[in-house]
């Protein structure tokens, strides 16, 4: 039993001192960027840029769209209310008929799906996370639409690998300059550039 305790010991007492040189081999320079901080830039690799035609058709659309982005970066649940529901009805006014047969179909399903979120964001003043959970989905139909119908402007598809417990979360802004629409005030500059959509 003496001899168990002697061997326990001496095995605790080496993976102690492995743990210290694994510690010490550790970059804790200015320099070095830790991993939180590494998480926070969230650097992922930048997408191939998409490039899509010039085109006025949805052009409410994106200033509502970027009017409730900007609500939410405030941490202002009630002024995304007001501006989820004035892109309800942008979204409600499009005019699928000047699109082709062939895209008039997706379309419909992109904005009908776009519709059902904003419609959540609208009913739910005052619960900021919702709104966000439903307005991170909503920028995949929104970048969906625009890279069918075109659009009237440069934007980018930004990312934040912190929202969601570090599931991440994209969005789309008219400027690169981060301003987090996930976590507000709370981490407004996590996030990173991940995609440019621009005019052909």
């Amino acid at each position: 039993m003496r001899k168990i305790m002697i061997l326990l010991c001496l095995a605790l007492v080496s993976w102690g001192a492995n743990a210290q040189h694994d510690h010490a081999k550790m970059d804790h320079t200015k320099g070095g960027q830790s991993m939180m901080q590494s998480k926070m830039t969230g650097k992922m690799a930048l997408s191939p840029a998409i490039k899509v035609e010039h085109s006025q058709s949805a052009t409410a659309i994106i200033n509502n769209y970027l009017a409730l982005k900007d609500a939410l970066v405030e941490d202002n649940s009630k002024k995304a209310a007001g501006a989820g529901k004035m892109l309800f009805e942008a979204l409600s006014k499009f005019d699928l008929s000047a699109q082709s047969k062939s895209q008039q179909k997706e379309l419909k399903d992109i904005i009908d799906d776009a519709k059902e979120n904003t419609e959540h964001i609208v009913e739910n003043s005052g619960k900021i996370d919702h709104q966000r959970e439903h307005f991170e989905i909503l920028g995949t139909d929104i970048k969906d639409l625009i890279v069918i119908t075109g659009s009237d402007r440069n934007l980018y598809q930004l990312y934040c690998p912190m929202y969601n417990n570090h599931e991440g979360g994209k969005w789309l802004s008219a400027s690169n300059k981060v301003k987090n629409p996930f976590l507000g005030r709370k981490m407004l500059n996590c996030g990173n550039v991940k995609q440019e959509i621009t005019l052909k």
